[in-house]
């Protein structure tokens, strides 16, 4: 049953092949089994998961009547749940239980999912590896000494090794993208504001997104649909009509304009992750579709422009963690800056405070406009070079990662190192359009490689139809993963 995706479960469910508590407690099982290995999730909602199953099963809750009834879920602790303790990855935040649930939280819990827990991520979704985790790494299941990419690495890992049937993650600058292609998962990150970011705890609140991390691309269409709309409570939410994902998907793709941005296929990439990347193109061609090439420019600023503008917005969005409200406090402090300052130094790891340093000083006086305006200059140009190249084509095409996933502790002494694994997924995000990255391959060491499909401004429709035409034409390529 754990390893049916969400309409392979629902099916299940209808056709009373099995029970909601059945399934709910085969997971848990899985997940009592693998997660001390794999530290996927923080914490595990057992009790109120089996008795929400069991609600199901003794008719006080409809199965026909909502898309994900019955559904186990995981949400990236970075997300607020109402009750139940939200920590973001750290120790400021261990113990903290939040009032309220996040817009994304409520709508899936309004469509009857059903929440197995939370998963572990880079702390304050900082971090490429999910090494910066408080609560210890993730680990990938498909090589337990490799990472599973960050910063939602703990749910990609759920999802990938059957812990969940899928989970929400974030996506600030890759956090979705580059965990779903490093375990071999589909994960989409919508459009800025398609999906509300309220209840979402800030890292870069003009990048931050929430999307879905799923087995195959119609699950992600699905909860898309579940979690897209506009939302009063997030005045960076959409006011427009969402488009039906579900029927998108098998619409026609032949005479689709794919663009291949030449700066994402250069002499830094992977010989097999370049390898991957071209014969997605050639499928793409046998489905139909009609091959461009086109120039992104101003690729190559993009890491520059990300590290002074996330920074940035993180030195400003942390300030709030004090030790006076709510968050870790340092006891023995002697005053209130001592009480200030010994929180904030042992309650956040290392990543954070580098860069909530280096945030800082690009706000500091004199250096704003030398780094933050600029910074934001180039985003502008970032993003003109997106509009110019969908002048040309419906969707870009082009590597997540310039690797495949790599061996634990191989980059941390190394930040620029780090940080340069997001080099393809960056320019997406500070342009605001959606991306997606699904399974198109697998390196002569059996690990997963992902492709990236771009699309315009509000574009997640053409996006998931893409993806899932791929997809169809080379599902009996895709590997099962035994644990």
């Amino acid at each position: 049953m754990t390893h049916l995706t969400i309409h392979g479960l629902r099916e299940a469910l209808l056709a009373k092949q099995c029970s909601v508590t059945e399934v709910v407690r085969a997971y848990l099982d899985r997940i009592q089994r693998l997660n001390p290995q794999l530290n996927c999730f923080l914490t595990v909602t057992a009790e109120q998961a089996l008795k929400d199953a069991q609600d199901y099963d003794a008719g006080r809750k409809s199965l026909t009547a909502l898309p994900l009834a019955g559904v186990p879920l995981a949400i990236k602790d970075v997300l607020c749940t109402k009750g139940l303790r939200t920590t973001c990855g750290s120790k400021i935040l261990e113990h903290f239980n939040p009032p309220y649930d996040a817009t994304a939280v409520e709508r899936l819990r309004a469509a009857g999912a059903i929440l197995l827990g939370k998963t572990n991520m880079d702390e304050f979704a900082m971090g490429s590896s999910n090494e910066n985790s408080a609560f210890g790494p993730v680990r990938n299941p498909w090589d337990m000494n490799r990472v599973p990419g960050g910063s939602s690495g703990g749910s990609a890992a759920a999802v990938a090794a059957d812990l969940c049937a899928a989970a929400l993650g974030t996506d600030t600058g890759g956090s979705i993208r580059l965990p779903a292609s490093f375990c071999g998962i589909v994960g989409l990150r919508p459009t800025y504001g398609r999906v509300s970011r309220y209840g979402l705890v800030a890292f870069a609140s003009s990048l931050d997104q929430i999307g879905p991390m799923t087995k195959d691309v119609r699950d992600a269409a699905l909860l898309l649909s579940v979690l897209a709309g506009h939302d009063p409570k997030d005045s960076t939410s959409i006011a427009q009509p969402t488009d039906d994902y579900m029927a998108a998907l098998t619409q026609p793709i032949r005479g689709l304009r794919v663009g291949l941005p030449k700066e994402y296929l250069n002499e830094g990439v992977d010989a097999e992750v370049a390898a991957a990347t071209e014969k997605a193109c050639r499928i793409f061609q046998e489905l139909g579709a009609d091959l461009c090439d086109v120039s992104l420019p101003h690729t190559d600023y993009g890491v520059a422009a990300y590290y002074i503008i996330a920074p940035a917005e993180a030195s400003s969005n942390l300030a709030r963690y004090d030790g006076v409200k709510y968050g870790y406090r340092f006891s023995e402090a002697r005053d209130l800056l001592s009480m200030y300052k010994e929180s904030r130094s042992r309650g956040f790891g290392t990543e954070v405070k580098r860069r909530i340093m280096l945030g800082t000083y690009c706000l500091s006086s004199g250096y704003y406009d030398a780094y933050y305006l600029k910074a934001s200059q180039v985003r502008t140009l970032i993003r003109q070079d997106f509009l110019r190249a969908f002048e040309h084509c419906d969707v870009l095409l082009g590597p997540v990662s310039p690797t495949a996933a790599f061996v634990l502790g191989e980059k941390t002494q190394n930040p620029l190192q780090m940080y340069l694994i997001d080099v393809f997924t960056l320019p997406a995000s500070l342009a605001g359009i959606p991306g997606l990255s699904l399974p198109c391959g697998y390196t002569s060491q059996g690990l997963p490689i992902g492709v990236q499909i771009l699309g315009p401004h509000l574009g997640e429709a053409t996006v998931l139809r893409a993806a899932y035409h791929f997809e169809q034409a080379t599902k009996e390529e895709r590997r099962t993963l035994t644990l």
